[in-house]
């Protein structure tokens, strides 16, 4: 009876407040999955981007970006009705090592270009987590100045895992924006890796940004990478690093020279710069020109085009394919006996993957 009364009265009695409402409105919840799920008609969203309305090539893209069937379909469907606008631009590759500046040189370049009148989008893939599929997507965060120009559109896109961190869908989006009317296209990559390979076969001039510093780097830059630019810019060439940056410069000049000449007839050039100081960026815009002026009279210009044309067509092909087999069924049911018997060594790795390719295309017929 004392122990109750004791805990009756004890000063750590909390009395019963009012209430609290909830911290989650459901009419506005309903209303936001609402507009999200409202799509326009095709012809809505043809007229929209040809109109140059920004809102509606945004979602034309999320509808690109998206894995949903539904929403694949009325894309490639945008898509069709947008090529004949499309395919009048300048599209530049810009990759680089990490921490070389590239969303400070690309806002320093853009900044220029859109002075001058030049519509540009910047396409920045941005890196999806491998366990996640989460994307930080900030590079309208870095570029402050272009972000709010109204000469210049900036779509960061998720990479979703796809090859070296280049977002599968980039060239349909290169599309949408040219028939939205930008002139210049940027593509930025996540860095030096496989993706440089991918943007490659998109874009007509491809930029690789370096730091000062060359004699140790050239040693980590991979072959492949080099011979697939078309100028090397040396970042960051200011204060105490200008000498440095002079000194790269020759490096890179002298290991291009070693390189077979390029099918283009254009030979990389190799410059330096400070996106900060925003000094040298005109002459890296000159270099670009003169390119497009030399292979647009040579040809080279439109036939690199339409032979990226055919490779992603079969590009694409093959990743339906690899799709299709990966939802058939029939294999899912199959794989874990397979799996077994790879693991404990009943059967090779080659002579497995042969069984259930056979018995795929057994289904197909």
């Amino acid at each position: 009876m004392t122990e109750k009364k004791k805990n009756k009265n004890s000063a750590l009695k909390v009395n019963k407040g009012i209430e609290q409402p909830s911290s989650f409105n459901p009419d506005a919840s309903n209303r936001f999955k609402k507009s999200r799920q409202e799509l326009l008609d095709v012809e809505s969203y043809v007229k929209g981007i040809l109109d140059k309305n920004r809102t509606v090539l945004s979602k034309a893209i999320t509808l690109v970006e998206s894995s949903l069937p539904h929403h694949q379909k009325i894309a490639q469907e945008i898509i069709e009705h947008c090529l004949p606008y499309s395919g009048d631009s300048i599209r530049i590759g810009i990759t680089g090592v990490p921490g070389v500046g590239k969303s400070t040189f690309i806002e320093s370049l853009g900044k220029s270009l859109t002075n001058q009148g030049k519509k540009l989008a910047v396409l920045a893939i941005d890196p999806s987590s491998e366990r996640t599929k989460g994307s930080i997507l900030g590079d309208k965060t870095r570029m402050e100045e272009l972000s709010v120009d109204t000469n210049a559109y900036i779509r960061p896109s998720p990479s979703a895992g796809s090859l070296g961190g280049v977002a599968r869908k980039t060239k349909e989006i290169i599309v949408l924006c040219e028939a939205a009317g930008f002139d210049t296209i940027f593509v930025e990559t996540v860095g030096v890796g496989q993706s440089e390979t991918a943007v490659h076969s998109m874009v007509d001039f491809f930029l690789l940004l370096m730091l000062a510093g060359a004699g140790d780097e050239l040693q980590g830059i991979k072959r492949g990478i080099m011979e697939m630019a078309d100028a090397i810019v040396i970042n960051k060439a200011d204060g105490d690093n200008l000498q440095k940056a002079k000194m790269a410069k020759r490096e890179y000049t002298n290991a291009l020279h070693l390189f077979p000449p390029a099918d283009s007839g254009w030979t990389p050039m190799v410059e330096t710069c400070s996106a900060k100081d925003k000094s040298g960026i005109n002459k890296i815009w000159e270099l670009i020109d003169q390119y497009q002026t030399l292979t647009k009279n040579s040809g080279y210009f439109i036939q690199r085009r339409k032979e990226q044309e055919l490779k992603i067509m079969y590009e694409t092909i093959k990743a339906n394919f690899s799709e299709s087999f990966d939802n058939n069924p029939h294999i899912k049911l199959m794989l874990p006996a397979i799996e077994n018997e790879v693991l404990t060594g009943k059967i090779s790795a080659y002579k497995a993957a042969q069984k259930l390719l056979d018995s795929y295309f057994k289904d197909l017929r």
